[in-house]
């Protein structure tokens, strides 16, 4: 049951983000921003789907933000703890090395339902956490392909 990572070219607003990222609860990831516009509508940065087997199982969303790759992460809520949001953050990542990005950034919100086990989970993977609620890691160097 692999995962597919496929850009969205341009990226709407449609019934799935509604679904995972629109249905989120208030403070989660600024859904309440997202959530205002209609099925069909351009959405600002760039956008990937995950798909597992035709599914839509997560999204992973990049933007400029001062010369550093700002992401998001939403992960089905049937989908968490199974690899999905890892699946997204290394793709954000090769995403962002691809276009010479040095950092990744984030905000957990300090209105997040669960602002602690989202800097926690990011903690894990090389961010440091800031007082304001910011995460930054740098774009690590492609890891080298394990020998046969």
């Amino acid at each position: 049951m692999s995962l597919k990572w496929i850009r969205e070219s341009p990226p709407e607003w449609d019934a799935e983000k509604a679904r995972i990222i629109g249905a989120a609860p208030p403070g989660t990831f600024g859904a309440d921003k997202l959530s205002r516009f209609g099925v069909g509508e351009l959405i600002p940065g760039d956008w990937w789907r995950v798909e597992r087997e035709g599914k839509t199982v997560g999204y992973g969303w990049m933007d400029t933000t001062w010369g550093d790759a700002e992401i998001l992460l939403a992960v089905d809520p049937e989908q968490r703890r199974q690899g999905v949001g890892t699946f997204i953050l290394r793709h954000l990542e090769d995403e962002a090395r691809g276009q010479g990005f040095n950092y990744l950034y984030n905000v957990v919100s300090r209105q997040h339902p669960d602002a602690d086990g989202i800097t926690e989970w990011l903690g894990k993977r090389d961010f440091v956490s800031f007082a304001d609620g910011s995460l930054r890691r740098s774009v690590v160097p492609p890891r080298p392909e394990s020998a046969s």
